[in-house]
């Protein structure tokens, strides 16, 4: 098939790479010139397993193509994913407004039938206006249809969740439309849902909203463990063992971060709203998250009473291993807390873009780990990186000033703690020495 993707973010270069992996002509449309001229020559601009080994095989077959000519690709193409960023603002609605800029730009080139396709995380009832808009731009309706196509997939694991994923979820009311969508996906050979459209976009805040749920109450279970001497471990190990709730995504740590579920927790409040649906339950779920992300400044003035002037390691930036994203990431509401605290920041992540570096430039980045723990009064690990669980303890605490660690991931182990000379070790939900 012909196909175009508009936005070569996370979701919609995956998109991209993964219908051409299947012989479809694939035109990935990117505003970025420079964007544009490092992928059509093989170069990631993501980190995702997996990604730059296909993406070059792709380019090969010559069954993909990056450009910035959004008219030219939709022209040459039957079916239009729409791929575009939708950020939460700060009063929590959701901004399409880069979504109807591409409806507005791609209006005038569309001259025969087309389906345009959000895989864009968008509001209920947004498939209706989109057809609304398309209309009041000229555009006759048999020209078009519109399908809600959400995402679901994990970063660090996008690519393998898009080739074979738990299911394809497809929000149609055209049996035109679901008939050549059907046909698209069927070499994925993954179950596929169809339902119309409204259906189809709210599967996605709910999934979101949900899982968030999980690591918020796990969360809280943990904190409760701490003060009564229970191992979270064993607790997620045991409710995870009962088939009706499973085992994901309960690990107790700093909170959830990353690019969607802060943003569409959020995101399905504001939409309840409209419609005088309260959501307590995700509103809780969200108050949780914003006190566990700070969880380890909460420990740390408990037990210094002023940070003033104390170094602070920051291991790990990117909110999960895997990802170069610090999008939400607890280590950035975490360093924030502490410069208003007055401590000096030492932080070592090489995942981590330089983004961060335009956020916070005058806090000292290092090379490797032992000099990010140097003269150090607390180390803090933010993000479970390999090379943070397989550290030489001892080497780590010879460089402290302060054998302290707060474990915000539970990567280390009591006794190994204890057998490499620290003094103070702090966990979520399991046994601390302090």
């Amino acid at each position: 098939m012909e196909i175009c993707v508009i936005g070569a973010g996370y979701v919609g270069l995956i998109a991209a790479v993964a219908f051409a992996k299947f012989s479809n002509k694939v035109i990935c449309v990117e505003k970025n010139g420079d964007k544009v001229n490092k992928l059509n020559n093989g170069v990631p601009t993501i980190y995702e397993e997996g990604l730059e080994e296909l993406l070059n095989e792709c380019l090969e077959d010559e069954k993909l193509l990056f450009t910035t000519d959004i008219n030219k690709a939709v022209r040459e193409s039957d079916i239009i994913f729409i791929a575009v960023g939708t950020p939460t603002c700060e009063d929590w609605n959701v901004d399409t407004s880069q979504l109807f800029n591409v409806i507005n730009q791609i209006s005038s080139s569309i001259h025969n039938y087309k389906i345009i396709v959000t895989k864009s995380t968008v509001p209920v009832g947004t498939q209706k206006n989109i057809k609304k808009q398309l209309i009041n731009n000229g555009v006759s309706p048999s020209k078009f249809d519109v399908v809600s196509n959400p995402e679901f997939l994990r970063e660090g694991k996008a690519l393998n969740d898009f080739l074979q994923g738990d299911k394809i979820v497809i929000g149609s009311d055209s049996l035109r439309a679901k008939s050549i969508m059907e046909k698209l996906y069927t070499p994925f050979n993954i179950k596929i849902l169809f339902t119309n459209p409204s259906t189809a976009e709210l599967i996605k805040y709910a999934s979101n909203a949900f899982l968030a749920t999980k690591i918020s109450f796990i969360n809280e279970i943990a904190n409760f463990c701490t003060k009564t001497g229970a191992d979270i471990d064993i607790v997620a190990y045991g409710l995870g063992l009962d088939k009706r709730i499973s085992k994901e995504f309960f690990k107790a740590g700093l909170g959830y971060g990353g690019s969607c579920f802060p943003k569409d927790t959020k995101a399905l409040v504001k939409i309840g709203e409209k419609y005088d649906s309260n959501f307590d339950i995700i509103r809780s779920v969200i108050n949780v998250n914003d006190k566990q992300r700070l969880m380890p400044v909460k420990i740390l003035l408990e037990h210094y009473n002023d940070l003033e002037n104390k170094v602070i390691s920051i291991l790990g930036l990117t909110f999960k291993p895997g990802t170069d994203d610090i999008r939400e990431a607890p280590a950035l509401y975490i360093i924030k807390e502490l410069i208003s605290q007055g401590a000096i920041i030492k932080c070592y992540d090489l995942m981590a873009s330089n983004e961060i570096k335009d956020i916070y430039p005058t806090i000292d980045y290092c090379n490797n780990v032992y000099d990010c723990v140097e003269d150090s009064y607390c180390a803090i690990v933010c993000t479970e990186l390999d090379e943070f669980i397989n550290i030489d303890l001892k080497k780590m605490r010879d460089k402290m000033q302060v054998g302290m660690i707060i474990d915000g991931r539970n990567i280390y182990n009591i006794n190994d703690i204890e057998e490499n000379g620290f003094d103070f070790y702090y966990s979520i939900g399991k046994q601390n020495k302090n």
